[in-house]
Parts: C-alpha cells; structure tokens; sequence
C-alpha cells in the first residue's frame, strides 16, 4: 500500500527521528511510505493534488494540528500520532483545540505515546459533560456498575459469568460485543434497532426489545424459560461460527488488500 506520511522533517529533531523510525516499520512488511514535510503545504487543496498524483491509498500524520488538519475532508483514510506540542500547547488555544478535534472524529485511529498522554486526549477530547453525567446516574441507580477498560481476558472472564449481555445502544453498525457474546455462549438482549438486527434475530440468537417495559418482560421470561436459553445460546454460538468466522474473515481481508497492490 502507498501510505503518504506528514510530520515536521526539521534535521535532527525528535519528529524527524519518530517519523523516520515508524516510517521504515512499515516499509519493513511491504508498505510504500512516503515521507513529506507537513510546513511544505499551504492548504488541504495543495495536499489533494500530491495525493492524486502519487496516487496514495492512505495517509498518517504526526501531530493532529500540523498534519492531521491537513488529512481532513482527503478521499483516503488516515491515521494519527499525537505530538507533545497537541497536549501541551495547541490544546490551549480554543481555534486549535477545535480544530484537533475534528481531526480526531475523521481519524480511523489516534496513538499516543504515554499513558499520560492517553488520559490527556481523553479527557479534553470524550466529552467530559457527558461522561460526567452518565457517572453520576449509574451512582444514583441501584445494581448498576460502571466499568472501565479492562484487557480482553478479563472481559470475556466476566462476560462468561454473567447471565445475559444487553445492548441498549441507539445507533450500532455491528457490536462486536454482541458477536462476542453469542461467541462466550452467553444470551443477548438487544435493542431493535437495524445494526443488531441485522446480527440478531429474535427469539433464535437473541432477543429484540424496542422499550424498558419489554425489555424487563423478556428478561424475566429468559430467567424463567431454560429451554428459551438453551435455544438462544446454541443458535447464537452456530450463527458466529457460520458467518464471523475469524478465519473467515482473515482471509477476506487479506485478498482484499491484495486488490490494493
């Protein structure tokens, strides 16, 4: 794949010396990386002619403010590295900090250096009035608890442990929570929305609530109908294998990157 790469290419600056190391990291598996200095472009119009001219399949900037801003609104995807000056300067400056922002929505990926650096982005970039929020309603509600991120393992342990997975989300594409569910052998109860329907289907997989009253009803019958869950579970476990297969899958992609060379 030919990845365009953006950062500031001062001589013998550590930008210079991060971008050339990740740089030969991806020439090392077969990639075409391009390295180009982000001060050489005025504009995201300028950027675009040299995208279609070197005919780039996908870009990575470091720094969402001196490269990232110049990827938005590309016809190719991108990823970005947070630099130093992000967390510690531009992110002080509203116009820059908005701007970093957008950058970050449009970015199928952001990697930071530090922990620090992590937790830095989150919660400048979150939404902290949100998440505050619905803080403090689990607080307020009996028999609910908030987690934080934990390593697969330890997800797929409590996962395991539990009686049922319940998606409430409003808007999904495909919940890898609720594959993964089905894939553990352990129920799912899913809003009816079209992103779980199209992985549920009710009363086989999975079952379909389109509001909390129906929601507690069909839990309750869940509680009470072993034959139910036992159906569930089994239907579930054979739809993963039938069409998620991770083998499956891993080829699929590796010949469709094979239509990018």
């Amino acid at each position: 794949m030919r990845i365009l790469f953006l950062a500031v290419l001062r001589a013998h600056t550590g930008n210079a010396v991060t971008a050339t190391r990740i740089r030969d990291h991806l020439d090392a598996v077969g990639h075409t990386c391009i390295l180009k200095d982000a001060l050489d472009f005025e504009s995201s119009s300028t950027l675009a002619s040299l995208i279609d001219t070197e005919k780039f399949e996908a870009a990575l900037a470091l720094h969402l403010y001196r490269g990232g801003r110049l990827l938005q609104g590309q016809r190719i995807p991108f990823g970005i590295i947070f630099g130093g000056t992000d967390i510690n300067e531009y992110i002080k400056h509203g116009e820059k900090k908005q701007m970093m922002g957008t950058v970050l929505e449009e970015a199928r990926f952001a990697v930071a250096f530090t922990e620090s650096m992590k937790e830095m982005a989150l919660t400048k970039w979150v939404d902290p009035v949100f998440t505050s929020e619905v803080k403090a309603r689990v607080k307020r509600t009996a028999g609910v608890q908030l987690m934080g991120e934990m390593p697969r393992e330890d997800l797929h342990a409590i996962v395991k442990n539990c009686f049922a997975v319940v998606n409430s989300s409003i808007s999904e594409g495909m919940s890898a929570a609720i594959l993964e569910a089905m894939d553990l052998e352990v129920p799912v109860l899913a809003r009816n929305i079209p992103g779980n329907r199209a992985v549920v289907k009710h009363e086989e997989t999975g079952l379909l609530f389109s509001h909390p009253q129906e929601f507690v009803q069909l839990a309750k019958r869940l509680v009470n109908d072993p034959a139910l869950e036992k159906k569930i579970v089994t239907k579930g476990k054979e739809y993963v294998r039938l069409c998620h297969s991770w083998k499956s899958e891993r080829d699929t992609y590796q010949n469709l990157m094979r239509k990018l060379q």
